[in-house]
């Protein structure tokens, strides 16, 4: 890959990122601490991107790949979604909180699937290249938590608005990448001949289930661990979060290799099991064990690139060049959508449950994801048949 490409898509996933971490950590503290949400109305508004993957990222895709050149779909999603944004960090209620933010998760939760299929339109090895740019959109996570951490801006509107100004200008440097026009109206392959095949791969199906628990664990991830942080006592708990990122660069990078030399299966066994691990240790740790929780908050990294990231190359892989943005939004949609949407619906109830007072009982909250990463890697230990190594 010529450098100049390498350096143009990697400030596109670094924006794509920062775009996401800018707000996704915080606002659940934000909305908890400063507006006075309840554990359930945070539930639901984390909830809005799962219901918006169900509905937006598959028909993105489909338009993609069918009618529009991708970044055309991009600019205009990007700019919409940063024009809600800023509207969204002027409210302070949940009647009118809850659906501007669908409005944005509309706009914004395509992005993700689009992003991935615009990159791996534009390099010419996708599971050697996509880690290498991957990596700078966790480095476009980590800036903002260091930033929004670091300044201890976690109940302010200003990451909402770090999100929105970010998001405007993606939408204006997308414009300037590579044209990736629509493929296809050239190619026969067959979306439901396709999606047909897929299905009857069993461990295709697997893969799938297993991605769709995972999504559980990732909810109390993004909806209350920042909390969690600043509940027990830990400063700069964004910046603190950003460990995960930090690590998650390292594993990202890994990635090939790891599945060159151990085979799929292992790799994404380690990932999911990393998932539940992780919860296990923020409920035996806390302020007087920090060590626990900084472990915890550090396999993060394994945890989303052997699960999140593995899948998505995998996928790539099973289905034809002309419907890569389909089958990354039917992906999004599963995942992100359905597994996402459950996910966070069982994080609200869950803290909703364990809440006496101001007082939640993290020991016993962390018990539930950490029980289901569990559960998944046995499933999926017993079930799925590992393709050949390569």
């Amino acid at each position: 890959m010529q450098t100049t490409l390498y350096l143009r898509l990697a400030l596109f996933q670094f924006l794509q990122f920062f775009i996401w971490g800018s707000w996704t950590v915080t606002t659940g503290t934000y909305l908890l601490q400063s507006l006075h949400f309840s554990g359930r109305e945070v539930g639901l508004v984390y909830g809005t991107t799962a219901i918006a993957a169900m509905v937006s990222p598959f028909w993105a895709g489909r338009l993609a790949d069918r009618h529009f050149p991708l970044e055309r779909i991009l600019a205009t999603l990007h700019f919409t979604g940063g024009l809600l944004m800023f509207a969204l960090s002027t409210m302070d209620t949940f009647a009118f909180f809850y659906p501007v933010m669908f409005l944005y998760a509309i706009c914004y939760m395509p992005t993700f699937a689009l992003s991935t299929a615009m990159t791996f339109h534009n390099i010419p090895e996708p599971a050697r290249d996509y880690p290498r740019l991957r990596v700078w959109g966790t480095l476009g996570w980590i800036a903002t938590g260091l930033c929004v951490g670091g300044l201890d801006l976690e109940t302010t509107t200003l990451p909402l608005r770090l999100s929105a100004t970010a998001s405007i200008f993606q939408s204006i440097y997308v414009l300037t990448l590579p044209s990736t026009p629509p493929l296809g109206k050239k190619e026969k392959a067959s979306l439901l001949a396709t999606g047909r095949q897929l299905i009857q791969d069993r461990s295709f199906m697997v893969l799938l289930i297993a991605l769709t628990l995972i999504c559980i664990p990732n909810a109390f991830y993004y909806s209350f661990v920042n909390a969690y942080l600043k509940d027990q006592g830990f400063k700069n708990a964004a910046a603190m979060m950003s460990i995960g990122q930090a690590t998650e660069i390292g594993f990202v990078l890994l990635l090939p290799y790891a599945r060159h030399y151990f085979g799929l299966k292992p790799v994404i066994l380690m990932g999911i099991l990393a998932w539940g691990i992780r919860y296990l240790l923020l409920s035996w740790g806390g302020i007087d064990l920090p060590l626990m929780v900084w472990v915890g908050l550090g396999m993060h990294g394994l945890a989303w690139s052997f699960t999140a990231l593995a899948g998505q190359i995998y996928i790539d892989e099973k289905v034809p060049v002309s419907l890569r943005s389909t089958a990354q939004g039917f992906i999004a949609l599963i995942i992100s959508g359905l597994g996402a949407f459950i996910g966070s619906l069982i994080a609200g109830e869950v803290v909703n449950w364990h809440t006496l007072g101001k007082t939640i009982n993290w020991s016993v909250v962390w018990l539930v994801p950490g029980g289901v990463g569990i559960f998944t890697a046995v499933f999926f230990a017993l079930l799925f048949r590992s393709p050949k190594r390569g």
